[in-house]
C-alpha cells in the first residue's frame, strides 16, 4: 500500500467530515430562511459530504505527495555547491536584514511597518545571488582554510563535468586518455550507468560477462588514480527507462558533454543539441598523417583480396594494403605510400614495395 493511496484515504475522510458539517450548516441556514422545507438537512449533509469525499480522493496528492516529488526532483538536479551557496547566502542575507530592520522600524508609518519586510526579501535575494555567482571562489576560500587544494574558477575547462557512457568504460581506453590529462574536469558516472555495467558483468553470455568485468576493473583503476576525478552520482531521470535516453536528458539538464563510443547514442545526442566526445574520433584524429610518396616500414602478415596483394598493419591499427606484397608476407618491408583512403571503418593506406635497402625510416 503506497503512501499516496493512504493519503488519498485520509484526505477523503477529512473532506467528507468537512463536507458533512458544511452541509448541515447550509441546510440549517436554508431552512431558517425558507418558510417551507425543500430538502431535509440530512440531504445537504450527505450530498456535500460525498462531494467532499470525491474532492479529497482526487485532489489530496496535489497538496501532499506531488509537491514533495517536485521538490525532490528539483533538488536532485541541482548541484550540491549551488544548494550550499544558496543556503549560505540566505543566512547572510537574513542576518543583514535583521540588523537593518530595527532602525528602519523606527521610521514613521507606513514606512516603519513595510520596509523591514521589504528588507528581508531584498537582502535574502541579494545574498543568494551573490553567493551563487561566486560559489567557486567561496569553496576555494573554504578549501584553502582547511589546507586543501583550490579548484579553477567556475566556467573554466577544469571545472567541466563529463558524463560517461557504459560503452566507453568497457572500451578501456578512457583510462589511458585520462592519464594524459587531455580530459579536464570531473568524470561523472550516474548510478544507472553503473547498474547497466554490473548487469553486463553478471550476464550469462561469456563474452558480455568478460566485457562487463573489464569495465568494472577500468572503473576501479580510475577511482584509485588520484590524478583522475571520478564521481559516482545517484542522480536519475524520472519517467525514462533507456540508459541512452537518460544520458541525453541528463546532459541537457547539466549542460555537459557525453563521452561515448556508441554510434547510435552519438547520433541521437547530436540531433538533440548535446555535445558528444567520441573516443574513436579521438583515436582517428591522433593518427599520424601520411602523404603519397612517403616511406614507411610495415610487416606484411597476410594476403589481400586482390591478386598478389599483401596486407599489414601499423602500430595504431591502420590497415596497409601493399601492391605485389604477397611475396613479402612475414617480412618487414619498406613501402611507398600511393594513396590514403578515409572510410567509415577507419583509414586505409595503399602502398607499393620497392628496393629501399639503403634507406632508414625515422621512428
Amino acid at each position: 500500500m503506497s503512501v499516496e493511496f493512504i493519503l488519498r484515504l485520509i484526505g477523503m475522510i477529512v473532506f467528507t467530515i468537512v463536507g458533512v458539517f458544511w452541509g448541515i450548516e447550509i441546510g440549517g441556514s436554508i431552512q431558517l430562511s425558507q418558510s417551507k422545507d425543500i430538502f431535509p438537512t440530512e440531504v445537504y449533509a450527505v450530498s456535500i459530504g460525498l462531494v467532499g469525499a470525491l474532492f479529497g480522493i482526487i485532489l489530496t496528492p496535489f497538496f501532499t505527495t506531488r509537491p514533495m516529488q517536485a521538490l525532490k526532483k528539483l533538488f536532485t538536479h541541482i548541484d550540491a555547491k549551488i544548494l550550499f551557496a544558496s543556503l549560505a547566502g540566505l543566512t547572510v542575507g537574513l542576518i543583514v536584514a535583521a540588523l537593518v530592520a530595527f532602525p528602519v522600524s523606527m521610521l514613521p508609518s507606513p514606512f516603519g511597518d513595510v520596509l523591514p519586510f521589504v528588507g528581508v526579501i531584498l537582502f535574502s535575494y541579494i545574498g543568494i545571488m551573490a553567493f551563487v555567482l561566486r560559489q567557486q571562489d567561496l569553496f576555494n576560500v573554504i578549501t584553502g582554510m582547511f589546507g586543501g587544494t583550490t579548484r579553477a574558477p567556475a566556467g573554466s575547462t577544469d571545472e567541466r563535468v563529463i558524463l560517461l557512457d557504459t560503452s566507453v568504460i568497457i572500451d578501456g581506453r578512457i583510462l589511458d586518455v585520462a592519464h594524459t590529462g587531455f580530459i579536464p574536469g570531473a568524470l561523472l558516472i550516474p548510478r544507472f550507468v553503473l547498474n547497466e555495467l554490473q548487469y553486463i558483468a553478471d550476464s550469462s553470455d561469456g563474452l558480455r560477462r568478460q566485457r562487463g568485468r573489464r569495465g568494472m576493473e577500468v572503473l576501479s583503476s580510475m577511482q584509485k588514480d588520484s590524478a583522475i576525478v571520478v564521481r559516482l552520482s545517484d542522480i536519475d531521470v524520472d519517467g525514462v527507462r533507456e540508459v541512452d535516453d537518460k544520458l541525453v536528458i541528463l546532459a541537457r539538464q547539466l549542460k555537459c558533454p557525453i563521452l561515448t563510443n556508441d554510434y547510435n547514442l552519438n547520433r541521437v545526442a547530436e540531433l538533440q543539441g548535446v555535445r558528444v566526445l567520441n573516443i574513436n574520433e579521438l583515436a582517428n584524429a591522433v593518427k599520424s598523417v601520411l602523404l603519397p610518396g612517403e616511406l614507411l616500414s610495415v610487416r606484411v602478415i597476410q594476403e589481400g583480396k586482390e591478386q598478389n596483394q599483401g596486407v599489414g598493419y601499423l602500430d595504431d591499427g591502420t590497415m596497409v594494403v601493399v601492391e605485389n606484397g604477397r611475396e613479402h608476407i612475414n617480412q618487414e618491408t619498406i613501402v611507398t605510400v600511393t594513396k590514403v583512403l578515409q572510410t567509415a571503418a577507419g583509414r586505409m593506406i595503399f602502398a607499393r614495395p620497392g628496393d629501399y635497402s639503403d634507406l632508414k625510416i625515422e621512428e
